[in-house]
């Protein structure tokens, strides 16, 4: 699947589309060379962090899911069924620029086949993301309605 998108009119159903592609995921138990990424867009306010949250119980995640702005990124460990054994959580949103990423050992992370990788702001880490990032760009159309729209979802 190349290109999907769906409309959501709540917070909750923002967050049953993250369980949803949370359920396609341990289902698919996709193996990988270096970690599963999906990079997330769009506006603040656009229901990233609510379609984390969503993926994030889809995953039997039992921790409070919440924004990683200010400590960047957060990491979870997975029981089976997940294909992976850690979720991590990471917010580009204050970042200066890709090599912020890289200090933190962020390549280290994407290497690793174990690991799960969700990035909101993604688009500030594009030049060190490899070409098989899974895209979710989120759009806020009314006061509860987004917009998600998936790209490049072939690897599960």
């Amino acid at each position: 699947m190349n290109y999907l998108e769906a409309i959501t009119e709540s917070a909750q159903e923002t967050q049953k589309m993250g369980q949803i592609l949370a359920k396609k995921i341990i289902k698919s138990k996709a193996k990988t060379k270096k970690a599963l990424i999906i990079g997330l867009t769009g506006e603040l306010g656009s229901g990233k962090t609510t379609f984390v949250q969503g993926l994030a119980q889809g995953l039997a995640i039992k921790e409070r899911i919440t924004s990683p702005t200010f400590v960047i990124f957060k990491k979870f460990s997975l029981s089976r069924p997940a294909p992976f054994k850690y979720f991590y959580h990471i917010d580009c949103y204050r970042l200066r620029g890709s090599h912020d990423l890289i200090d933190l050992g962020f390549l280290e992370i994407i290497n690793q086949p174990d690991n799960l990788v969700i990035i909101e702001w993604a688009e500030k880490a594009r030049k060190i993301l490899p070409a098989n990032v899974s895209w979710l760009r989120f759009e806020h159309l009314a006061e509860d309605r987004r917009r998600i729209i998936y790209e490049n979802l072939d690897s599960y």
